[in-house]
């Protein structure tokens, strides 16, 4: 996200650059940018919607689902977004690299979601550029509330945005989660969590399909399990398009770092739940505690 002299906040004529480029600061983005160039900010483009699009039926994204794994944290997202009742887009992108050990997961809006995760990834950037080192991942999770809560004003108005984080806690050699409300409020979660319209029937699925300390690949598998569960009972939720060849956006965050399926590693995935849905449609069967 650039700030262009010329514009918000750009140079006089003599081409000097203005106050804020000129002072220490913080090691904030989002502080500078309300400083430097304010209508930039997620929460000013809300505010314009808000205030001129009634009645408009703008793009929404679901559904997020996370859990930890053995190694770290799986987060998918499927690739849906409607505009009211309708299909405005079948492979919308709603899982975003934050940096080299967590990742964001945007529900609600489209657009100022994904300039909410954009704006994210540059704070942690300019944070680390400005200190030398990386916010710990409570630290990145504190920011992201701040800037949820910046948007406060046009949720209230109906343009909502709530994000699911997750990460690699180095500090503590395990993966996180971390939920959101609308008021920047965040909460930590475990050992899943799932956000969106369908958020109610992929965690149903994870409850019966999770168990504790398993590998990355069978968490990939059951977070697999749990969108096609969504998108069975919720139809803001897509599933796998086998006929397009759009699948779920799949990424583990682990010691390793952050690390994105490739299209034919999620399309694996994603034909062997398909391929199980045809024998037995309601999915796989949780065993029940013998007596």
């Amino acid at each position: 996200m650039g700030v262009g002299l010329g514009g918000p906040g750009g140079g006089d004529a003599g081409g000097q650059l203005p106050a804020p480029y000129l002072t220490a600061g913080t090691s904030s983005f989002s502080d500078f940018l309300r400083v430097a160039a304010p209508a930039l900010l997620p929460a000013r483009a809300s505010a314009a919607l808000a205030g001129g699009g009634g009645g408009l039926d703008i793009p929404h994204g679901t559904t997020i689902v996370a859990a930890l794994s053995r190694d770290g944290v799986v987060m998918a997202g499927d690739r849906r977004a409607t505009a009211g009742n309708m299909i405005s887009q079948r492979d919308i992108e709603k899982v975003f690299r934050s940096d080299d050990f967590s990742a964001v997961g945007i529900s609600g809006v489209a657009g100022i979601g994904i300039e909410l995760a954009r704006l994210f990834q540059v704070e942690l950037e300019h944070y680390e550029k400005l200190e030398g080192r990386a916010l710990s991942l409570e630290g990145k999770a504190n920011r992201l509330a701040g800037l949820v809560r910046g948007n406060l004003g046009a949720a209230m108005q109906g343009l909502v945005v709530v994000p699911l984080f997750a990460g690699f806690d180095e500090e503590r050699g395990q993966g996180r989660i971390f939920s959101y409300d609308v008021a920047g409020g965040r909460y930590a979660e475990k050992p899943f969590y799932s956000i969106g319209s369908g958020s109610v029937f992929a965690r149903g699925a994870l409850k019966k399909l999770y168990r504790d300390d398993m590998p990355t690949d069978e968490v990939v598998m059951a977070c697999m399990e749990a969108l096609y569960d969504a998108a069975d009972d919720d139809s803001a939720t897509g599933g796998p398009d086998l006929a397009r060849r759009i699948y779920p956006i799949v990424a583990t965050i682990t010691a390793d770092g952050f690390e994105r399926l490739t299209e034919d590693q999620s399309a694996e995935y994603a034909q062997t739940v398909v391929n199980a849905r045809m024998s037995r449609p309601d999915g796989p069967a949780a065993p029940l505690p013998e007596n």
